[in-house]
Formats: C-alpha cells, sequence, structure tokens
C-alpha cells in the first residue's frame, strides 16, 4: 500500500476514489460492449453502470445502518458521511435495482440485461479491490505467516498490529479471483446460452471466491461460525446454482 496522499494543487485525490472511478469506467466499456454485442445502443452500457453505482453506494450505505443501528442512532451523522461503512451485498442489492431501472426504461429483459452487467461487474470489482489494498481501507485479513503477508502503516482506516505483524492481503486475493471471474465469463460470453446464465455464473463463481476468502478476514461470525458475508454468499451461491439449472433445463426443452 501506499500513503494517501495525491493532490492535484490544493484538491486531494483520494487513492480509493481513483480506482473506484478506474473500476466504473472500465465495467462501463465491458457492459457497453455487451450491450452492443446483443443489439442495443453500446451507450447504454453507461447509464446503466451510472445507476447501478448510484444505487450500488446507496445500499451498501444503507445496509450498514441497518447493520450498526445502534452506532447510527448514537451518531448518525458519523456513520452517514464516514469514508468506510459500505457493505458489498448492500451494494450488489442496491446496484441491481438502480440497474433495472434502467433496464425497464429501455425495454431490455432483466435477465439479458444482467448477462451484459455480469463480466463489468466483476472487472469492476477487481479494480476496486486494488484501491483497496493501495488505500488500505480496513479490508485486510488475519495475522499469518506466510510469506505474502503484509502490514499496512499507511491505512487510511488505521493499522493496530504491532511492530513486525503482517496479515493476508486479502483485498490482493479478491483482486485476482475477480480477474479470473471475468476472464472466465469473457470467454463464454459467446457460447450460446438461456438468458441469465452469465449471471448466475458470476454468482456462483464471484460469491464462493468471497466465501472462501472470508475465512482469513476478520469479520466476526454470526451463525455457524460464519460471517454475515459468508452467509450471504451462499444464500447467492444458491440462487446462480438454481438459475444454472434452470437454465440448463430451458435449453434442454429448446433443442428437444
Amino acid at each position: 500500500m501506499i500513503p494517501d496522499r495525491l493532490h492535484i494543487g490544493p484538491v486531494p485525490i483520494h487513492i480509493f476514489g481513483l480506482f473506484l472511478a478506474l473500476g466504473v469506467l472500465a465495467a462501463g466499456w465491458v457492459v457497453g460492449k455487451e450491450f452492443l454485442r446483443k443489439g442495443y445502443d453500446e451507450s447504454l452500457g453507461s447509464s446503466v453502470v451510472t445507476w447501478a453505482v448510484v444505487g450500488g453506494l446507496l445500499g451498501a450505505r444503507l445496509w450498514i445502518i441497518v447493520d450498526a443501528w445502534h452506532e447510527f442512532l448514537a451518531d448518525p451523522v458519523k456513520l452517514l458521511f464516514s469514508s468506510g461503512g459500505f457493505v458489498w451485498y448492500g451494494g450488489l442489492v442496491g446496484g441491481a435495482l438502480g440497474a433495472s431501472l434502467v433496464f425497464r426504461r429501455n425495454g431490455v429483459p432483466w435477465f439479458r440485461g444482467a448477462d451484459c452487467i455480469a463480466p463489468g461487474l466483476a472487472v469492476g470489482q477487481a479494480i476496486g479491490r486494488i484501491g483497496c489494498q493501495l488505500a488500505g481501507d480496513g479490508d485486510w485479513g488475519r495475522p499469518t505467516t506466510l510469506p505474502w503477508g503484509m502490514a499496512y502503516p499507511y491505512a487510511v482506516v488505521g493499522w493496530n498490529e504491532p511492530p513486525g505483524v503482517v496479515v493476508h492481503p486479502t483485498p490482493v486475493y479478491e483482486t485476482i479471483a475477480y480477474l479470473l471471474v471475468f476472464a472466465f465469463l469473457w470467454r463464454r460470453r459467446h457460447e450460446p446460452a438461456p438468458d441469465g446464465t452469465q449471471l448466475a455464473w458470476y454468482l456462483v463463481l464471484a460469491c464462493s471466491a468471497r466465501f472462501v476468502i472470508e475465512f482469513v478476514r476478520v469479520n466476526p461470525p454470526v451463525l455457524f461460525s460464519l460471517s454475515q458475508a459468508q452467509l450471504m454468499s451462499l444464500a447467492l451461491v444458491a440462487l446462480g446454482t438454481a438459475r444454472l439449472v434452470a437454465t440448463k433445463r430451458q435449453w434442454r426443452t429448446a433443442a428437444a
């Protein structure tokens, strides 16, 4: 990681915000290409990504407010305007709602539009996690003795480990995982399949990766020694698997 001290003149440029913007741009390009390939206006990609980002940020913040309700009541201004407190699955739900508005307005079937978004979502997450790694926003893992363990002395949320302690660089793990998911989805995008197949694969692969990585994260367990993120990941993997089964049956029926 690096100190969060970038400036253009007197204006601070926060590292995480910079990579968030790069992730949005990359996702918009990918989603636009997918819409164009499916016969829609390429500019629809930027509209979908913009509304998905707005919905995602609102959803992530709303989720953390509900999750930390007592802290919100104690100091609502601090929780609302802090630089942390964004929950990935809250963002996923909010982003889906934002994208759905664009689908409906432009007459795009929901699963078809979601398939266009899936690879863009993966690459956007990968780039965003690079920002998490460089800024040190608290997404690191547990202490480790592995040779690639890292310290985060310049973390924007504070680094409390004693000197000599290193932890799992979980943002790096997630970046690699999401890039692999993107590569898989991008490679198979031309394969004929019912609408919803790409989304289903994204849910199964990306959420499985998050479930596994969560074992070395610092989030507390809430049920059966699993964290809240792991429980949500399992639910989304189940949804993706159900959709894959449904699309497979649909494909067989159409071929019969």
